[in-house]
Parts: structure tokens; C-alpha cells; sequence
């Protein structure tokens, strides 16, 4: 249902427009000022405004230039009494998008809405389709992870469940959220994303919940956070474990009660939104050390989702390079260009600490400094850089990405399991081997689940 508000001094006008909006089954709002129609705007998502020029304190042109200035895809139709070609000439440039004059046609009025409403639309779905175009990845993979990761897409999206999204840096999680919103019902409504680890801890809250003016120092107007800003649509907190304690309670707050305050306000807002999450931390142990609260850890993760890294499932590293390759070759080139056998068996053994995003560099790199049709393996070599250091091991890959007290704990784990498996699994002689008691190494068995082959 679209939302249209009507701004005019008039009671009458309003009280008219009113009933024949409504008979059509549109959601209508009237204000009998311009400030008290800038502040509806503020609260409510709005698709189309019915503006009066002539009123007092504020009059509608000055209306319709803060309008469009801060929503610039709300369509407006201005209304006067005292029409002139000047004045509908001036707020047509202005982004009005027609001028009417009283008395009011209503056949008109209606044909107006309706147009201008469809031109609202236009104007989002194009925008949605640049970002498609400018900014998505498709979800490349066939591995038994990727399939679990597109399997939990397919079944997650028709919901309103809250998602939480783990994985290492450079492994797709936004690429998952966006397909979750774009297979959702909210596919029509605003995608917003907000880096949590990339704003300041002093103004995240600002971020998140927007702000009153004054509200604190450099506050100089009103402002929409994005909680307002996603309205009927998704919210992506990327990198929500790097959220102040103090933003965490407020978001927890909000998925309690779907309402919140501006920072320096006092009025609640209410909103409709999903929420989706990322992380790269381990919010366990964030939780252990009281750096996350645990019950909006459990609010959040309704349907976790966990993206493998490139390691983990490098069968699909072919396929990606074949994407890659075909989305950034060069101009000239009649075919995308491909790898010797070499060079791809050489990209299989290498670690990708930066997972699909490392790749995806790479691949962009060695088309525009490479001229071979056919990569080569000292080509590869040359613009991977550093492969000694990164390449040698295998088990190296199992590490990269992870922090140093997962990286030191699964190293124990592996390191544990290769020594018994060489000491037949005799516990006394591995824990010679080793170095330590059989009791200390019964302790640590039973911590990572090694279990004892008979």
C-alpha cells in the first residue's frame, strides 16, 4: 500500500483529498503546515506528496526543496490557488512533478498519483538494478559447503528470521545477504548496509539510530540512522561483533520492540525491518571474555550461516577463476584468456589467505598487466607474489584465516591426532614422544574430541 501525504492549511482541501485517496485504497497522512509535514516525513516512509504552495510560515516551494533534497525519490504534486506559469515553472525545475491548480479536478488528482507513484517506482527499481549491475557477485561453487550455503539461502529467505553470517574475510558474506534480500519478500524495499568496524565507537549509535540536532557536538540537523533508513526493507550489520557494548543493547532492544529513540531524542520510532549479520570473529569466545552479550548473540543467530574460506573448498576454485576471468577480460580480447595446466594446479595448492576476494584481485590484476592468451605458470608466480612464504605447506591454508588462538588450537588438534596415529595410538609412547604426562595428554584428547582407535 502506498503512503501519501497531504500538506495544505486548508481543512477542507485535506479533508477531501483525503476520502478520494483512501476510497483507492492508498495510505494517507495530512499535515496543516510545512514543518509539521517535514517531521511526518521523518517518521513515516512516504511515496508521494500533495503539497500546497501558499501557506503560512513556510511555504511550499521552500517545503518542496527540503523534500527533495532529503528524499529524492518521493515524487511531489504541488496544489494552488493562486497559480501563475512562473510559479509552475519554477517548481517543476525545483523537482515537483506537476503543478495543479484549485479548485482541484479530482479525476486529474487521481491520474496525477498514479503516475507519479509509477514513476516513483521506476526510479527505485532502476537504482536497485545499477547497484545489481555495479556491485553483486554471483554465488559461484558446487562444493558440498557451498551447496549447504545455498541450500540454507534457498530455505531462509522467504522468512523474516534474523540471519547471522560467519565466515573469514574475503569469503562472501555479503554476497549471501544480498541474495537473502533479494529472493525476500522486502526484495522491493531498501538493502543497507552498515560496516560496524569501519565507524567510530563514539558514533555508531549516531549510525545506527540517527540523531537530533544538538543531540551532541558537531549535531548540527536531524538525522535518519539506518535502522530508519531500511525500513520495510533488509538492515546488514557487516562486522557486528566490533559493536560497543552500549550499540549492542540498543540493538537488542530494537529487535524486542521493533522501536527506538534518535540519540538526543525522546520520541520512539517505529520500524519493520529484517536483520542480518556478519562476523569474522569467534563470538564465543567475544562472549566468554564479555565483549558480546550472549542474548543478542541468540536473538541473532536464528539461522546461522557459516561460509566456508577457499581452502576449504578449493574444488571450486576453478569455477571462480572461469567467472573471474570471463567478468574482467579485456576489451580486445575476443575470449576470455585462460591458465596452462600448470598454472592451475599451482593456484589449487596455494592458501588464499584472502579467500575469494584475493582471487578475485588477482584474476582483475593479471588481466590488465598480462598479455598471454594462455597463463603461465612463472606469470602466476610472478603477480601471486611471496610464494614461498605462503604456498609451501598445505596445512598452512587451515591456519591463514583464522586468529591466533583458533590457528594455535587446531594446530594442537591436528598435531595430536598425526602424532598418535605414528605412535599406533599407544597414549604412553605419544606422550613420551611428545614430551608431556599421559594424564596432560588424556586432558587434551578429551578437549578437542580425539577419539582413540582400537
Amino acid at each position: 500500500m502506498n503512503t501519501i501525504l497531504i500538506i495544505d492549511d486548508e481543512p477542507g482541501v485535506r479533508s477531501v483529498l483525503k476520502d478520494i485517496l483512501e476510497d483507492e485504497k492508498y495510505h494517507v497522512l495530512t499535515a496543516d503546515n510545512g514543518y509539521a509535514g517535514l517531521a511526518l516525513l521523518e517518521k513515516e516512509a512516504v511515496d508521494l506528496v500533495i503539497l500546497d504552495v501558499w501557506m503560512p510560515n513556510m511555504g511550499g516551494i521552500d517545503v518542496l526543496k527540503k523534500i527533495k533534497e532529503t528524499y529524492p525519490f518521493t515524487e511531489v504534486i504541488m496544489i494552488s490557488g493562486h497559480a501563475n506559469i512562473d510559479l509552475a515553472v519554477k517548481a517543476v525545475k525545483l523537482g515537483a512533478f506537476d503543478f495543479l491548480e484549485k479548485p482541484l479536478s479530482l479525476d486529474r488528482v487521481l491520474t496525477l498519483t498514479r503516475n507519479a507513484l509509477e514513476l516513483e517506482k521506476l526510479k527505485k527499481e532502476n537504482l536497485q538494478l545499477k547497484q545489481a549491475v555495479l556491485s553483486n557477485d554471483e554465488i559461484i561453487g558446487l562444493s558440498p559447503p557451498m551447496q549447504k550455503v545455498k541450500e540454507l539461502i534457498q530455505q531462509s529467505a522467504a522468512s523474516d528470521a534474523r540471519i547471522l553470517i560467519t565466515g573469514a574475510n574475503g569469503t562472501g558474506k555479503e554476497l549471501v545477504a544480498k541474495e537473502i534480500h533479494r529472493r525476500s519478500s522486502r526484495a522491493r524495499g531498501p538493502f543497507v548496509e552498515v560496516n560496524c568496524a569501519a565507524i567510530p565507537e563514539s558514533l555508531i549509535e549516531s549510525e545506527l539510530f540517527g540523531h537530533e540536532k544538538g543531540a551532541f557536538t558537531g549535531a548540527v540537523s536531524k538525522r535518519k540512522g539506518k535502522f530508519e533508513l531500511a525500513h520495510t526493507g533488509t538492515l546488514f550489520l557487516d562486522e557486528v561483533a566490533d559493536m560497543s557494548l552500549s550499540a549492542q543493547a540498543k540493538v537488542l532492544r530494537v529487535i524486542q520492540e521493533l522501536r527506538f529513540e534518535r540519540v538526543g531524542g525522546e520520541e520512539p520510532i517505529t520500524v519493520d525491518v529484517r536483520l542480518i549479520a556478519a562476523t569474522n570473529k569467534n563470538i564465543q569466545e567475544l562472549i566468554r571474555s564479555g565483549k558480546f552479550r550472549e542474548d543478542l548473540y541468540f536473538r541473532l543467530n536464528v539461522i546461522p550461516i557459516h561460509m566456508p574460506s577457499l581452502s576449504e573448498r578449493i574444488e571450486d576454485l576453478p569455477l571462480l577463476v572461469e567467472y573471474f576471468m570471463g567478468k574482467f577480460k579485456p576489451e580486445q580480447a575476443p575470449t576470455p584468456r585462460t591458465f596452462s595446466k600448470e598454472a592451475m594446479e599451482f593456484l589449487k595448492t596455494y592458501a588464499w589467505p584472502g579467500n575469494v576476494r584475493e582471487l578475485k584481485n588477482f584474476i582483475e590484476r593479471i588481466n590488465i598487466m598480462s598479455d598471454e592468451d594462455c597463463i603461465s605458470l612463472e606469470t602466476v608466480k610472478y603477480y601471486l607474489g611471496s610464494m614461498d612464504l605462503k604456498q609451501s605447506d598445505p596445512i598452512l591454508g587451515k591456519f591463514a584465516q583464522l586468529p591466533l588462538n583458533e590457528a594455535k588450537e587446531l594446530f594442537e588438534k591436528l598435531y595430536l591426532e598425526k602424532k598418535l596415529e605414528e605412535c599406533n595410538y599407544n597414549i604412553s609412547k605419544t606422550a613420551e614422544l611428545i614430551g608431556i604426562y599421559p594424564s596432560n595428554l588424556h586432558s587434551k584428547l578429551k578437549r578437542y574430541g580425539i577419539r582413540i582407535e582400537r
